[in-house]
Parts: C-alpha cells; sequence; structure tokens
C-alpha cells in the first residue's frame, strides 16, 4: 500500500519537480485564495445591493468576462510577443489596485452596483491578458512530458484555493462585522474585509514573478497584428484536435458552466442560506473540483476523461435541479466540480500538447475566448433562465441549461480526439531570434 501511494504521490504531483514551477504554483496557491474570497465576497455584495437579484449577478457578470471575449485575440498576439514576465507584472498590479478600491469603497459605505460593474470590468480587462500567458508560461518551467501534470495542478491550485478562499468568506465576513462594521451584522461593511486580505495576498505573487528565470524564446520574423492573429485562427480551424475540443468548451461555457451564477442563486434564492451555508457550498463544489484534478493529474493521457467529465457534470446538474435544501446539494455539487475539472484539465492538456510554441499564446488566448468569453453570454442565459421570476423558474431552467450542454456534448461525442496529434513546429523560412522573457 505504501508503495501504491508513493507511486501516486509522484505522478500526480511531478511537475513540482522544477523548482520554477514549483516556486510559482506556491506563490498562486496563496494569491489565488485571496482572489476567491474577494469573488466570493462580491457576488454576495451584487447580491445584496441589487435585493437577490440573479440579473444583477449576471450583469456583473457579463462585465466582467466582456473584455476577454472583445480582446482575446488580440491579448494572445501581445503574449506571442512581448515578455511574459511584463505581461504578467502588469496585470497583476492592475488587478491589485481595482482590488483596493473596491475595499475602500465597500468599507466607507460608498460602494454600488455600477462601480462594482466598473471595477469587474477593469479586472476583466486584466485578466484577458494574463490568463493566455499564464497558461502559456506553463512550457517554459516543466519538459513536454510534465505538461499535462502541470495543466492539471494549476487546476488543483485554483479548486484548492476556491475551496479553503471560499469556505474563509464566512469566517472573514463575520470577523468583518467586528472588526469593520462596529458589530451591525446587516452593515456592507463587513464584507471589506476578504477584500483587505486579496489585496496583501498579490504581494507573494509579484515577488515571484520579478524573480522567476523566465527562459529565452524562439521566434520567427513577425508580420502586423492582425495577421498574427489571423494566424492563429487558421491554425484552429484546421486542426480537429484543438477545433473539436474548443467547440465542447465553448458550448458547455455558454450553458452550463455557469456555477459563478448557479452556486450564489440556489444558496441565497432558493435555499435561502446565510453566508456560513454559502460559503460551505461552494466549498463542497471545490471539493469535488480539486478531487476531479487530483484524479487528472494521476492518468498520463489527458483524454481519458474528456467525455466521461461531461457526462458526469451534466448529470450531476440535473441532480442538483431537484435538490430540496443545502444539505444534500452539497454532495451534489461536489460531483458537479469533479466533473467539470476532468472535462477542463482534459481539454486543456490535450489543446496544450498539440499546439507548436509560436501559436501557444495565440491559441490559449482562444481557448480563454471559448471558456471565459462565453461567460457573459452564459451568463446572461442561465441567470433568465434560473430567475424564480422566470417562465420555468430555478430548477427547471437549471435542467434547461443540463440539456442544451447534453446536445451539445452529443452532437460532439464522435468528433472529440481519441490520441493526440503531435505538435508541428514552424516550418523554416528565416533564422528565429532569442526572446528575452525577463
Amino acid at each position: 500500500m505504501l508503495g501504491n501511494f508513493n507511486g501516486w504521490r509522484s505522478r500526480t504531483f511531478s511537475a513540482l519537480r522544477h523548482a520554477p514551477y514549483r516556486r510559482y504554483w506556491g506563490s498562486q496557491l496563496l494569491s489565488l485564495i485571496g482572489s476567491w474570497m474577494q469573488t466570493t465576497a462580491q457576488q454576495y455584495l451584487v447580491l445584496e445591493l441589487s435585493g437577490g437579484s440573479s440579473a444583477a449577478l449576471g450583469w456583473v457578470t457579463v462585465t466582467q468576462f466582456m473584455p476577454t471575449l472583445l480582446l482575446a485575440l488580440f491579448a494572445g498576439a501581445v503574449v506571442d510577443r512581448v515578455p511574459r514576465r511584463r505581461v504578467l507584472m502588469t496585470t497583476q498590479i492592475v488587478l491589485l489596485a481595482s482590488s483596493v478600491v473596491l475595499a475602500v469603497t465597500t468599507q466607507l459605505g460608498t460602494v454600488s452596483l455600477p462601480l462594482v460593474m466598473v471595477l469587474a470590468f477593469i479586472s476583466g480587462t486584466a485578466n484577458a491578458f494574463d490568463m493566455p500567458a499564464r497558461q502559456s508560461m506553463v512550457v517554459d518551467f516543466v519538459p513536454r512530458s510534465d505538461v499535462p501534470n502541470a495543466v492539471a495542478l494549476n487546476s488543483l491550485s485554483f479548486n484548492v484555493s476556491r475551496t479553503i478562499g471560499q469556505a474563509l468568506f464566512g469566517v472573514v465576513a463575520a470577523l468583518g462585522v467586528g472588526l469593520l462594521a462596529g458589530g451591525d451584522a446587516d452593515n456592507i461593511a463587513r464584507l471589506a474585509l476578504p477584500f483587505y486580505l486579496n489585496v496583501a495576498s498579490f504581494f507573494a505573487v509579484l515577488t515571484v514573478l520579478a524573480t522567476l528565470p523566465f527562459p529565452a524564446r524562439d521566434v520567427g520574423p513577425r508580420g502586423s497584428m492582425m495577421e498574427d492573429v489571423r494566424e492563429g485562427v487558421r491554425y484552429v480551424r484546421a486542426t480537429p484536435t484543438v477545433r473539436n475540443v474548443m467547440l465542447l468548451v465553448g458550448a458547455l461555457s455558454l450553458t452550463v458552466i455557469n456555477f459563478n451564477i448557479i452556486i450564489p442563486y440556489y444558496a441565497r434564492v432558493v435555499f435561502a442560506a446565510r453566508e456560513a451555508e454559502f460559503g460551505l457550498l461552494s466549498a463542497a463544489f471545490g471539493v469535488g473540483a480539486i478531487a476531479g484534478a487530483l484524479w487528472q493529474a494521476s492518468k498520463p493521457n489527458p483524454l481519458r476523461n474528456l467525455r466521461l467529465g461531461g457526462v458526469i457534470l451534466l448529470v450531476s446538474t440535473v441532480l442538483l435541479a431537484f435538490t430540496p435544501g443545502p444539505a444534500l446539494a452539497a454532495p451534489i455539487f461536489a460531483v458537479c466540480g469533479f466533473g467539470m475539472l476532468s472535462l477542463l484539465v482534459s481539454a486543456n492538456s490535450t489543446v496544450q500538447l498539440t499546439i507548436p510554441d509560436h501559436l501557444r499564446g495565440r491559441v490559449m488566448s482562444l481557448y480563454s475566448f471559448v471558456l471565459i468569453g462565453m461567460g457573459p453570454p452564459g451568463a446572461l442565459i442561465s441567470s433568465r433562465l434560473i430567475d424564480r421570476a422566470g417562465w420555468l423558474g430555478p430548477r427547471w431552467g437549471l435542467v434547461a441549461l443540463a440539456g442544451l450542454g447534453a446536445l451539445a456534448l452529443l452532437l460532439l461525442w464522435r468528433r472529440l480526439p481519441r490520441e493526440l496529434t503531435p505538435p508541428q513546429e514552424r516550418p523554416v523560412s528565416g533564422q528565429p531570434t532569442q526572446v528575452n522573457q525577463g
């Protein structure tokens, strides 16, 4: 048993053998805990400012993810041209500044729904560049054989931080009542404490980014920015493995992968839960996502769970629709998280191992486009379908979302890849130049 455990641990965490990746991974874990506390607090803040409106929650999500929809192609071209360290340092400073404004205005009681939407748009603009740069840098610090594991560990840190951050939200908000709200449990200033803690967490990742040994990259002759964008789009259209995986991720992001709407709305409105239960339901989803990321990290073949993860996600979402209360909803949310991460880690690894390095920023920006850029229309669709005042209501509306996702999975089932296609690197058309990532 000990030998089996050691073998599993070696496979599951193999990318952490590389010191630069290990430093980056640890700093991201700490920073993301703060980010998830802020995200959860912001969702609750929006519901309080709007009187429990799912539409308001949906519109804030639209403003946050709209920049990815608008800027994804341009952002990918920038990431392939500009040193990744410079991109990431800039985006992190912008995100830090927006968190400071949100914290101060919430504490002073001057925060408003329009201000939250403006800050969400600013943060979303930074993330439109941050995500493709962050996903592209995996290959900078691990060899190709460890790329699937590094992608899975990135998802693991994202969801460990989600679980810890969302569970801590209830505790931190309660502390905020005494520290910032003068003991008034209904004072909105209590929600400022998670924002302040997130501000503090940014300094860890900024320090690590400033000192990481980014390697030089080989790039060929550059044309115009628009030609770079067109080259990335042409590659995706001509590569069935990448194209069909992205179509599936985009279709599910447009329908069922909208738990940033589903979880807070079901917790606050359908189950009438307070902060602590809201945090626990969110944490349950995160625990399932952690299990999905760990399961995928231990599998050498990233395609193993592409279809299975989608099936688990859709079936568990239907079960959630008919769950009577938060006690039974918690384990079902965990299964939803497991299925979603099994699917997404498999999809991300498949794309990462298929694309050539000189197109990595542009293709991963397109991946961010289908995953995150579908957030604005997906948020509007999901918030409308599950609205208590809508035609279907929360429960049948959620069934409708799962049904649309199931239709997309069935249409793409036979077209999804069953084996990896090795990347085709840039044909030799000129002497490549070295780009120092520092």
